[in-house]
């Protein structure tokens, strides 16, 4: 159910409790009102409603376990429903909500002259991006291409093939150069241990 039908529902009931005019029970306006398609307890639900708004509005009594047992019209529901009751309050409110929202989209239509100057404004960035989008593809394809210049040159500059033996000698060379410094360490470090003294040896 609606807010709105729940707003003229209230009303209802105070207009029905201003012309009963004197108590009544809840089970009066569910008959009047809600039957057979809602419950007593929505009945009881809006009464409190009511009373939890404004206490003056009806004036209620308490009987057999019933909290809202019976109820009555007062003085200031005449006064309330004169000023629109539950509804106008309804109205009210979403005209607030109308206007706040207004005021969020702020969707106010462009000049013709605004819209120009923002077609030029997007011509204008469409224009800038596409010259950096070519500035950046020009980049690349040279990079690519001297990275292809250097491949095929060291390819075609290349002296010549190393031999197995002169591999074989290289490497020899080099097996002896680490031997050499291996054993000049090793020997600094025996030296260095020797200098050591005892308790730290």
């Amino acid at each position: 159910m609606g807010e709105f039908f729940k707003a003229e529902l209230k009303d209802r009931f105070l207009k029905y409790a201003l012309d009963k005019g004197d108590y009544f029970e809840t089970q009066v306006l569910y008959n009047e009102f809600l039957r057979p398609n809602y419950s007593l307890d929505f009945v009881e639900k809006l009464v409190k409603e009511i009373i939890d708004y404004d206490p003056e509005l009806l004036d209620i009594i308490s009987g057999n376990g019933i909290k809202i047992f019976m109820l009555s019209a007062t003085d200031f529901t005449t006064d309330f429903l004169a000023e629109g009751g539950f509804t106008n309050l309804y109205v009210q409110e979403e005209e607030k909500w109308d206007v706040f929202l207004e005021h969020l989209s702020n969707t106010r239509k462009l000049s013709a002259q605004e819209k120009a100057e923002l077609g030029e404004t997007e011509k204008s960035n469409y224009s800038r991006e596409r010259t950096l989008l070519f500035g950046l593809i020009l980049a690349v394809a040279i990079s690519f291409l001297f990275t292809l210049y250097s491949l095929i040159k060291n390819i075609v500059d290349s002296d010549r093939y190393m031999t197995r033996d002169e591999f074989e000698i290289e490497i020899e060379k080099l097996r002896t150069e680490y031997q050499t410094e291996s054993n000049k360490i090793m020997n600094e470090l025996n030296t260095l241990k020797d200098k050591m003294p005892d308790s730290l040896k």
